[in-house]
């Protein structure tokens, strides 16, 4: 593997393993700031430098990285700019699981073409193997999805410093 290939991999690897901190965390009703940080980093550079890879027409690949890109954007815009006021709360959860699904997605994907028994059961990953744990994947980050966005937006209720004081002087 190149430097480069490797530095790719590293990204992915430690945007799942954030990722799923901060989906635990959002289950928890508790906003992780540093590992959110991570994760959401990590993932937008897992996204970005996929591109760079030499290609000459648009992959799979190329479609899922733009879909994560998309999805990070809601992430961040929710959570930076929208700071998780109101509907934002739950579009934020939401879009971060959805994010480190794209993740794990394609990791599944990887494991297939590279381990050598996984690509033997399922070489042209049509077989049933490789759907049956997409499959899976898919049902568990749904469920995942659906308790983030109930359990984060229920539990934690976002108050602002300057609204906190405000409030206790009137």
């Amino acid at each position: 593997m190149t430097t480069f290939t490797l530095v790719h991999v590293g990204l992915s690897l430690v945007g799942i393993g954030s990722g799923f901190v901060v989906v635990f965390g959002l289950l928890a009703a508790k906003r992780l700031a540093g590992w959110t940080s991570v994760f959401l980093t990590t993932t937008a550079l897992t996204s970005v430098t996929g591109f760079f890879f030499p290609f000459h027409r648009l992959l799979p690949s190329h479609v899922v990285g733009i879909v994560s890109l998309i999805v990070l954007a809601g992430a961040i815009f929710a959570l930076y700019v929208r700071r998780l006021a109101g509907p934002w709360r739950r579009i934020y959860a939401i879009s971060a699981v959805i994010a480190l699904y794209l993740n794990f997605f394609v990791l599944i994907v990887q494991m297939f073409l590279k381990v050598p028994a996984l690509k033997a059961l399922a070489p042209t990953q049509s077989e049933p193997p490789f759907q049956i744990t997409q499959l899976i994947a898919l049902a568990l980050f749904l469920l995942l999805t659906v308790l983030a966005a109930i359990k984060f937006r229920a539990n934690s209720v976002p108050v602002e410093p300057d609204r906190a004081v405000s409030a206790r002087v009137a």
